[in-house]
């Protein structure tokens, strides 16, 4: 079977593929600068818990450590998915299937390309999956 860059390619200029990996490769050291940051965070919070009660019902400041654990936690874990899906598209790019939907070979339009450049799905198809 061929590749969805044999079967079809996008209407992208040079200028605009250029344009839109340099987007993705600042937003991947964006987002790699904060999983760095936010797992410093997260080492903080394990010193706080080992350095204080462990009752976190009677504990003042127990609530309040593990919230924001809980919302560090969350956010790693998006920016972890953030991060593969850049790396993803940035793959594409290097293999030609960039712009084409993953799911029906359909191209992604400019504007959301522009929007969310790591989109592997057309807007037709990112909306079946919600």
């Amino acid at each position: 079977m061929t590749g969805i860059a044999e079967r079809r390619s996008t209407a992208l200029t040079s200028r605009q593929r250029t344009s839109l990996r340099n987007h993705l490769a600042g937003d991947r050291e964006q987002t790699r600068l904060l999983i760095e940051r936010l797992s410093e965070e997260m080492g903080a919070f394990v010193t706080a818990r080992r350095d204080s009660p462990t009752d976190d019902e009677h504990d003042p400041e127990g609530p309040t450590l593990a919230f924001e654990r809980s919302q560090s936690q969350a956010m790693m874990s998006q920016s972890d998915q953030h991060l593969r899906e850049i790396d993803a598209a940035l793959v594409r790019l290097d293999d030609g299937s960039y712009g084409l939907c993953t799911v029906c070979s359909r191209e992604i339009s400019l504007g959301r390309l522009q929007a969310r450049p790591q989109a592997a799905l057309c807007i037709v198809c990112a909306a079946a999956q919600r």
